[in-house]
């Protein structure tokens, strides 16, 4: 266990000023090492405090000094801004976060190890953003604006359901044919018939009966272009034995994996219990959004945040 030093007693200190100056939620301490728990408790008092660490043996024995604590799971040499971004995203997921709650974060920004530098950090300007490089990571042959559009519908049906209950829905989207070949109809297919003009998702009338159709059970394939394929698909593509997904992911987010991983389509899934939505690639999850009250804004360029 490393020692509690001065410098973090520094940035207690300071980020307990600026959770109390701005009236914050809940400061987060995000630790690349383990520490002294009980020298931070005192040095936090009774403040509302989340503490993530890389690996279970980071925060090992912080739960029992009364501190929340978050598993990160990422690899050690992730950016900061992205372990930043997935501390957040699973004190939301934990309810630790309430819906657009203001964090103060205390992280090591610019050297490996010791708490550096502490950020005010609204959760819904920041987790509700994403930016046009987030999907260009994905190096996929389907354009970026037609997973946009795609992640856009999945966002929506996240964060409004349909009549007032909540939805689960999953696109697959590029390498239709190849897709269509793990596909099955689950009983009826409302996008069967309609030509290829009357299917695309462009429009806004298609977008909305989509949304109508996402209550029915099955998955939608798209092609690259925005056209619906087909929907109220069942998905059967191999399983393959290298395939691990998060505790609590259910059969859609299987099937997304799955098809990802044996084709070159993009998943996009919506979970039916908290409307979250995760864009999977190759059989792993790539991007994870929160589907806050206010629409989801688009940015054409962005910072890369702290690093």
């Amino acid at each position: 266990m490393a020692k509690f030093s001065e410098q973090l007693q520094s940035f207690c200190d300071l980020a307990l000023r600026l959770a109390e100056l701005h009236d914050v939620d809940a400061v987060l301490f995000v630790f690349e090492r383990p520490t002294d728990w009980k020298q931070l408790q005192k040095a936090v008092s009774k403040s509302n405090v989340v503490i993530a660490g890389d690996t279970e043996e980071v925060v090992a024995g912080a739960a029992d000094e009364g501190f929340d604590t978050i598993v990160l799971n990422m690899p050690a040499d992730a950016p900061t801004y992205e372990r930043l971004t997935q501390a957040l995203l699973e004190g939301v997921a934990e309810e630790f976060f309430p819906e657009g709650a203001s964090v103060v974060a205390a992280y090591s920004g610019f050297e490996a190890g010791p708490i550096d530098s502490v950020s005010l950090i609204k959760l819904d300007e920041h987790l509700g953003r994403l930016t046009v490089r987030d999907l260009r990571q994905l190096k996929t042959k389907v354009p970026v604006e037609t997973i946009k559009l795609v992640v856009d519908l999945a966002v929506e049906i996240g964060r409004e359901g349909r009549e007032g209950k909540p939805v689960g829905s999953l696109f697959v989207v590029g390498d239709h044919r190849k897709c269509m070949e793990f596909a099955r109809p689950m009983g009826f297919d409302p996008v069967k018939g309609y030509t290829r003009q009357e299917r695309r998702l462009t429009d806004a009338k298609v977008r909305e009966g989509v949304k109508e159709i996402a209550q029915m059970d099955g998955a939608f394939v798209v092609a690259a272009d925005g056209t619906v394929v087909a929907s109220a698909q069942h998905l059967a593509a191999p399983n393959t034995p290298d395939l691990t997904l998060s505790k609590g992911l259910g059969a859609r987010h299987w099937a997304a994996a799955q098809v990802t991983k044996a084709t070159g389509a993009i998943a996009v899934a919506v979970s039916e219990s908290n409307g979250t939505v995760r864009v999977f690639q190759d059989g792993e999850v790539k991007l994870r959004i929160e589907p806050f009250r206010r629409a989801m804004k688009w940015k054409s360029f962005d910072t890369d945040g702290p690093t």
